[in-house]
């Protein structure tokens, strides 16, 4: 377990959603692969892998290409979306915790350590899918894939970047949680101090990890 005093307090800690505080990811892929499949091509692991941590139209366009090259067509944003989206809201409602993320989100409260919330998804999207988690209302700073004041999404750092921002806060001095390429990319480049969150030692193995990171197997493993 990986005590605060190896290493100091953070100044804030900028959680991704998908994955990190939320086990998602696994409902994510199904519905990305079901509307796949539905315009007649079936993805892979790794492809269904690279689209973690990424915002929705980033993995639409993808997913387009990927439907394009199997088929010599594409369904176009709109259509694959009309398919993937009622999949998708059915089945993230139901996503439960992953573990020890509301006890580290409480510690972090009780502890006065500032929170902020660096996502992909949209605003609409993280309102349905923490809906039934009312823990998740203790962090009340959110960076969302559809903020008007992102530059950029993940693997860019811009997400990080705003949150510590509107944390007021050096990224520096900042821990950073992820479980995807794409956003370890992000916070990496970031500067933060960067947890990558690998509970699935198959999927890890897919994983890049920079140099520098923290893998944990928990969150459970953070002591604050």
């Amino acid at each position: 377990m990986l005590q605060d005093g190896e290493m100091g307090t953070p100044a804030a800690c900028l959680f991704d959603l998908d994955g990190v505080l939320l086990d998602t990811e696994p409902l994510q892929a199904l519905a990305w692969q079901e509307a796949a499949i539905h315009f007649g091509c079936a993805l892979d692991a790794s492809q269904l892998l690279s689209l973690r941590g990424r915002r929705r139209p980033d993995c639409a366009e993808q997913v387009c290409h990927w439907i394009r090259t199997a088929t010599g067509s594409s369904p176009g944003f709109g259509a694959l979306l009309a398919v993937r989206q009622p999949l998708a809201d059915r089945l993230l409602v139901a996503a439960p915790p992953m573990p020890g993320a509301e006890a580290l989100v409480q510690r972090c409260l009780e502890r006065g350590i500032p929170m902020a919330l660096a996502t992909s998804s949209a605003r609409a999207a993280v309102e349905r899918k923490a809906a039934p988690h009312p823990w998740l209302d203790l962090i009340t700073v959110r960076v969302y894939g559809d903020d008007p004041e992102l530059r950029g999404g993940k693997p860019s750092p811009e997400p990080f970047l705003l949150a510590a921002a509107r944390l007021r806060a050096a990224p520096a001095d900042c821990w950073a949680f992820e479980d995807s390429q794409a956003g370890l990319q992000a916070a990496v480049t970031a500067g933060c101090r960067v947890f990558a969150l690998v509970p699935d030692l198959a999927a890890g193995a897919a994983l890049t990890v920079p140099e520098g990171v923290t893998v944990l197997r928990s969150l459970k493993e953070v002591a604050l």
